[in-house]
């Protein structure tokens, strides 16, 4: 058991894991290098140590001392105890869940090792929108997908953003790097996948008429917001599909066309 400590200065360095929080540019460059990320909130942070994520350390307002009890009691990294207006200082924003972690990151498998043991998965291009991508990442954990594959150039799963977003879902769908892309979704294609690129395309198959809940093996390919899939990724696609639209409106946002597609892919008839 970790004995929480006080701590009254905002420039103390063992809360250094925790500075500058809103300033994206910063953590995106500074995460992944130094080996961590932030998990916010009481049951994200009880998914992330569920998941197998160690603990670095935890910051808590004194209000959820008691919450956390039985993970404190736990945690064999130390616990640092500010009152809110400390924490906002330190963080760049009003910690209203009053509890924070800083957990080690693990080593991202292989793509071909997630593939080996899937049916359906997930294939996102240039998803640079943390919020997106947190959504997706709750959407296929809910609808079962098995994994995500990312291109080079999507953003951090374990973002504070995304993974609070997620609700947690990150730690729940295993994901990997598809590089080079796109070239990498041969890997895909030789794990016997058909690859279902997703666009308002009207010369798409409508996804009801594909029927992809009976497809053996299925990866969706989603794009960024408003661009979509680059005409690279979808000439690399075995099959064009659409969700048909309404009232004439021309597309869903990317994060309800990925929960749709997920519950058309995973359905069962």
């Amino acid at each position: 058991m970790s004995e929480p400590r006080t701590i009254t200065d905002p420039a103390d360095p063992r809360l250094a894991d925790y500075t500058g929080l809103t300033d994206v540019e910063l953590r995106r460059r500074r995460e992944p290098a130094e080996g961590l990320f932030i998990a916010e909130g009481e049951k994200v942070v009880r998914r992330a140590l569920a998941a197998g994520y160690r603990m670095r350390s935890m910051l808590l307002t004194p209000k959820w001392l008691d919450v956390m009890a039985d993970v404190i009691a736990e945690a064999d990294a130390p616990v640092h105890v500010v009152e809110p207006a400390l924490a906002e200082a330190v963080t760049g924003y009003h910690v209203h869940r009053g509890a924070l972690a800083s957990m080690e990151r693990q080593p991202l498998p292989d793509a071909a090792e997630l593939l080996a043991g899937a049916r359906r998965v997930a294939v996102l291009e240039g998803l640079v929108d943390h919020t997106n991508l947190g959504a997706i990442f709750r959407s296929a954990a809910a609808l079962g997908m098995d994994a995500v594959l990312l291109s080079p150039d999507c953003a951090d799963p374990l973002y504070r953003r995304a993974v609070k977003v997620s609700m947690g879902a990150v730690f729940a769908v295993p994901y990997a790097r598809l590089d080079p892309w796109p070239d990498a979704l041969d890997t895909v294609r030789a794990a016997g996948f058909e690859l279902l690129a997703l666009t308002p395309a009207e010369t798409a198959v409508d996804l009801a008429v594909l029927a992809p809940h009976r497809l053996l093996k299925a990866a969706l390919m989603l794009g960024a917001e408003g661009d979509g899939l680059t005409r690279r990724a979808l000439a690399a696609a075995d099959q064009a599909v659409r969700i048909p639209m309404a009232h004439g409106v021309d597309s869903l946002n990317v994060g309800a066309a990925a929960a749709v597609a997920f519950y058309a892919v995973t359905a069962t008839p």
